[in-house]
């Protein structure tokens, strides 16, 4: 089975997906007829989501919810409310978390939901009335055993509370029918930074075992929201010098390093963006990548590391993806070749699913953990799987991104052959 050529440069998630599978799949040898299964999506639902408008217009917007492979567990995966969250950008994101629930050896499958809506521009009244429609027309696929909505780019513990409301209203008060909700509500301590914390350990890993040192490197982070802002955060305080950091609007360039807490208030807590900060110098969005570091983290959409673009001219030492697909295929084998090393999405970004699995047991179990015992926890399993992925890569001599998706394929390719049915 082959995927489709790649040719053009701005691809979609779900495009890079397959190309990247293909190569896995070759890896351990997987028979045609299962690649077939593991490519497929198990359900795809699209439904329209109306609304009245504050100012009287009733809009109807697209949503989608995509529940990729559930052979290992109920899928899981987050609502992202964005233009360009389409039926196969959904998919695309669906199938990575399969893969992502899988190398982290959590019993989920995959999943993602999201709406064409561009969220910054609604009010909170707007907000929440999307997400309750939304939840409705969803409803039947929902549930803790079934499919677990959490947060992701433009949502958060609010939308996901309004989320819970709706879903109980129908079914009765089910805590763990979402997660990433406020801890009032059966949420976790540790869920809303637990994407960045996976991946500053991730990091710390690599450091360990290939002479990178975080102390006192240079750290470029494009994208400044919850992963990003975080991490910047974190690696701060490790003594890290964050020199770049980016949102949507513009970014900020300090050579000395940027006053992140101070920051981390302005944008994160205040909602600014970065370039209004007032301190640093002022960078477009595209000369993010023109800075020289050690770490350069992709930490917002996908596709911006490209062949056409910056991945001849990236000077950094290693690539952690902190956002969902951010190098294509091609970009890929340059960067390869120019022996910059990229630490795979899956793999680094798998904290906030971690810690919605550890939400999901604390609601099961009506027993909630302290603080201390997630990020212990959370520890373990990004080593976990950091271990077997960096053992696999150097067994092999494949790239990281490989051996992360041939140890992913293998556990859903085993449990599907055991459940059978087909």
């Amino acid at each position: 089975m082959s995927s489709p050529v790649i040719e053009r440069e701005r691809l979609s998630t779900q495009l890079i997906v397959e190309n990247q599978f293909d190569v896995a799949a070759k890896l351990i040898g997987l028979e045609d007829s299962m690649q077939l299964l593991l490519k497929t999506p198990f359900r795809t639902v699209s439904v329209e989501v109306p609304i009245r408008m504050d100012d009287g217009r009733l809009e109807v917007f697209r949503g989608y919810r995509v529940q990729h492979n559930g052979a290992r567990g109920p899928c899981k995966g987050g609502v992202r409310y964005h233009p360009e969250a389409d039926e196969e950008e959904i998919l695309g994101l669906a199938t990575t978390m399969t893969w992502k629930t899988a190398l982290l050896n959590i019993p989920f499958g995959g999943a993602k939901g999201g709406v064409q809506v561009m969220a910054r521009a609604l009010s909170s009244r707007e907000l929440e009335a999307i997400t309750r429609q939304y939840t409705r027309r969803i409803a039947l696929l929902l549930g803790p055993y079934r499919d677990i909505p959490a947060p992701d780019m433009n949502t958060n513990q609010q939308v996901m509370a309004w989320m819970l409301d709706e879903y109980s209203a129908k079914y009765g008060y089910t805590p763990a029918a979402v997660t990433g909700k406020p801890v009032a509500l059966g949420g976790s301590l540790g869920r809303e930074e637990a994407t960045g914390r996976g991946v500053m350990h991730i990091m710390q890993d690599y450091s360990r075992d290939y002479g990178v040192p975080i102390k006192d490197s240079r750290v470029v982070i494009q994208g400044f929201g919850n992963v990003g802002a975080h991490l910047g955060l974190f690696l701060h305080e490790l003594g890290a010098k964050v020199v770049a950091v980016a949102d949507v609007y513009g970014g900020l360039h300090d050579d000395n390093g940027l006053d992140i807490p101070a920051l981390f208030e302005h944008a994160y807590h205040q909602r600014h963006p970065v370039g209004e900060f007032g301190r640093g110098d002022i960078l477009q969005n595209d000369d993010i990548w023109k800075i020289s570091c050690d770490w350069l983290v992709p930490a917002a959409l996908g596709s911006v590391i490209t062949k056409e673009k910056n991945a001849n001219t990236i000077d950094c030492k290693v690539i952690v993806e902190a956002a969902n697909s951010p190098t294509t295929p091609i970009a890929d084998k340059i960067l390869d070749a120019r022996g910059i090393q990229v630490l795979p999405d899956f793999l680094v970004n798998a904290g906030g699913v971690v810690v919605s699995y550890f939400e999901w047991t604390q609601n099961l179990q009506q027993e909630p953990w302290t603080l201390e015992q997630v990020n212990t926890e959370l520890r373990a399993k990004m080593t976990e799987g950091y271990d077997i992925v960096h053992k696999l890569a150097e067994d092999k001599g494949v790239p990281w991104r490989t051996a992360a998706l041939a140890i992913a394929l293998q556990r859903v390719a085993d449990a599907e052959a055991l459940r059978g049915g087909w």
